[in-house]
């Protein structure tokens, strides 16, 4: 079975484990408040319930590990300068992209960015349909956007050189978009946590100069992200839970070197990179904190 760009054997895919199963205080008062569900063991089988149909879809780790539940996007330190961005730029948009249930586009949605200007984007189509289901609205009920799609379709997201206009945008009604390419030079944020290290290196460098064509020229436009890091550049193997991961994990080194003089014109972007080491099915994990600001 292949995810993204990284193969392993169907026949080690673990069962989902509800004993894994565990909400901090935040997350559990984000989920309750966002489904009406009070009660924390009416919660939990609604939240199991969703799992289990994504888990047949697509056997990711975040899915098997309840990682789809975490809060991103909200403990990074630009989270705070992205939703003054909603609030104080005209126009602003944010993109999810590879977002799974889109969990970050609705907690930045209730923390106060408008969710008309939000859109949560992912190939599986069957995930943006669970967010409804785990969230419990409807297409109606949720003013955001859920487009599916492949970042590497042209059809969906051609590649452009990077917007140098730094003019306010005009307002633009994101509710018929199909694809993204419409919104080049237009998007003030993307969120591309757990997104880039699913790929080979060739492809991270598509998907970087892909995502680098919507990114607004307006100073402060900002992408980042959250994926498996090294200490130098290369393919590594990554053990998590019994299955082994082959996949290219790039250095804070060449991640800095490929946005700013590869994607960007060198000096034009500031790069901030930090590598931390997590828990992950109580195995220490080597993953690096980035983001990308247009200067």
């Amino acid at each position: 079975m292949t995810l993204g760009d990284i193969t392993f054997q169907t026949s080690s895919v673990p069962t989902v484990d509800a004993s894994l199963y565990n909400l901090s205080p935040a997350q559990a008062a984000f989920f309750k408040s966002q489904t009406g569900i009070d009660n924390d063991e009416d919660l939990k089988r609604h939240i199991l319930e969703v799992q289990a149909k994504a888990y047949k879809i697509a056997p990711y780790p975040c899915i098997h590990g309840f990682g789809f539940l975490r809060l991103n996007l909200s403990n990074f330190p630009v989270y705070k300068h992205i939703l003054k961005l909603g609030r104080e730029r005209p126009n602003a948009v944010l993109l999810d992209i590879g977002c799974c249930f889109g969990v970050d586009a609705r907690k930045a949605a209730a923390d106060g960015f408008p969710a008309k200007n939000i859109i949560a984007s992912d190939i599986v189509n069957e995930f943006l349909q669970l967010s409804h289901e785990l969230f419990k609205t409807t297409p109606a009920s949720y003013p955001g956007s859920l487009i599916p799609g492949d970042v590497f379709d042209p059809e969906f997201l051609s590649i452009v050189t990077p917007s140098d206009d730094v003019s306010p945008v005009s307002a633009i009604d994101l509710s018929p978009l199909k694809s993204l390419s419409p919104l080049h030079g237009r998007v003030s944020a993307i969120n591309a946590i757990a997104f880039f290290h699913l790929f080979s290196e060739e492809k991270q460098l598509y998907a970087a100069r892909a995502l680098a064509g919507l990114l607004s020229a307006q100073p402060g436009s900002v992408i980042c992200g959250f994926d498996n890091g090294a200490v130098e550049k290369g393919i590594k193997i990554t053990n998590l839970s019994g299955i082994e991961y082959q996949g290219f994990n790039h250095s804070p080194e060449s991640w800095s070197s490929l946005w700013d003089g590869e994607v960007f014109e060198k000096g034009t972007v500031k790069v901030e990179t930090e590598l931390v080491e997590i828990l992950i099915f109580d195995k220490r994990h080597l993953m690096m904190m980035w983001s990308v600001t247009r200067l």
